[in-house]
């Protein structure tokens, strides 16, 4: 391994092991510290994202990036200010570090119990998006994780000045421990950081199916996150018109490049309005493709894939078979229909009669997010602060030993203190 990386990983991981004893207060007053940094650097983020901006501009005509890349890389007032509320979500979050999930006596004077722990060195690795920097940092002191940050090269003065910033207001608090916050900047060091099993415990990967699939080929390290955003809205049989219009248009309208737009709709062939829906559709300037080449793709733009399915049953196939298993909606006023679709669709959201952009961890009341997860781990969906915990075992005694118990000299009664 590169020594420049095995020194970064090696210290965030020691650096781990002194931030999962850090108390909730300073871990807040850190926060509340990174986020008032935010506010009076604003002026000089925003000049570096518009350096980013102008240069990425040479890259999408280039073809090097996407449309969804270059618009996912801006920020603007609006963004710092949801910056900002994110840190501010995250200090009034309940600490997740320490909680007592189980505490069990199997015998008099022998207690068991489940608490909650850091999961220790984070590896993300992300493209566009420079607003990361700010939520996973935030999530990572409040969850007392280190981490190692690699953003594309699209975003690298802004994703430079501000984990510059970050680190700059830690210095302020001596108990604070060093190497918590890391960046790496080129894809050899993301070579190494993959190899880097040892030290890093986790590798969330935020962008691209291509990046999200190379990552998981190229690492033994545990892998959470999502490979595509392929999101549908079912409209039912005798789904409101004025609901679908708005909550499809909502769905792919407010900010078509994120993971979270909704990507194909399928419409129940008995629904008396699908004219005037499309009609609507296409009027807010939606394109409407109807015999799409595959239904498993993500525009990441104002672009819909259309079917006509006959059934609540034939549009769950469909889902589960072209989907990616992120956010799925239907819309519909049969409750029975409604049911049938929350239980049945395999998704790390499923949403009746409202918009798939929700799946959001801000939204969800996470503070922030590391990602959405459509996993089968220990977090799926949103990922926040409580995803970014594992837990372990403490068993306290008085010398007790299991020959006593294999022996039949004592024996378990398991009783649940909490």
């Amino acid at each position: 391994m590169s020594s420049t990386v095995s020194i970064i990983a090696k210290q965030a991981k020691q650096a781990s092991n002194k931030l999962a004893t850090i108390d909730t207060k300073t871990k807040n007053k850190v926060l509340l510290a990174i986020r008032n940094a935010i506010i009076a650097n604003q002026e000089k983020i925003l000049e570096t994202n518009a350096q980013d901006m102008k240069e990425a501009l040479k890259l999408l005509e280039n073809k090097e990036i996407k449309t969804s890349v270059y618009n996912r890389l801006k920020l603007d007032e609006d963004k710092i200010h949801d910056m900002i509320h994110e840190i501010e979500g995250v200090i009034m979050l309940e600490d997740p570090v320490g909680k007592v999930l189980i505490e069990r006596e199997l015998d008099e004077d022998l207690v068991l119990k489940k608490i909650t722990v850091p999961i220790g060195v984070i590896g993300v690795i992300f493209e566009a998006r420079p607003d990361v920097i700010t939520q996973i940092s935030a999530l990572a002191i409040k969850s007392g994780n280190a981490v190692i940050l690699k953003g594309g090269k699209e975003a690298i003065n802004t994703n430079r000045v501000l984990l510059g910033i970050i680190n700059a207001t830690l210095k302020a608090f001596p108990e604070f421990p060093e190497n918590v916050l890391n960046q790496v900047y080129t894809h050899a060091e993301v070579e190494e950081m993959l190899k880097a099993d040892e030290d890093i415990d986790l590798i969330i990967p935020r962008g691209s199916n291509h990046l999200v699939k190379y990552i998981k080929e190229h690492t033994k390290i545990a892998v959470l996150g999502h490979a595509d955003g392929i999101c549908h809205i079912y409209v039912d049989e005798n789904a409101s018109l004025e609901i679908a219009k708005s909550v499809i248009v909502d769905a792919k309208c407010q900010y078509p490049a994120a993971c979270n737009a909704v990507e194909t709709i399928l419409i129940n062939d008995k629904f008396k309005w699908t004219a005037d829906l499309l009609n609507h559709l296409k009027n807010n300037g939606i394109e409407l493709i109807e015999k799409p080449e595959t239904y498993a793709y993500e525009y990441g733009e104002k672009k819909l894939a259309l079917r006509t399915v006959i059934s609540v049953d034939e549009a769950i196939y469909h889902i589960n078979k072209f989907g990616s298993h992120h956010t799925d909606c239907i819309i519909s006023r049969d409750e029975n229909n409604i049911k049938k679709f929350m239980n049945e669709v395999d998704s790390a959201g499923v949403y009746s009669n409202v918009s798939t952009r929700f799946a959001d961890g801000y939204r969800y009341g996470f503070g922030a997010e590391v990602g959405i997860s459509t996993n089968k781990t220990h977090a799926r969906g949103p990922v926040g602060v409580d995803g970014l915990t594992i837990y372990k075992y403490t068993l306290e005694g008085k010398g007790q030993i299991v020959s006593d118990y294999v022996k039949g000299k004592k024996s378990f009664h398991h009783k649940d203190l909490r």
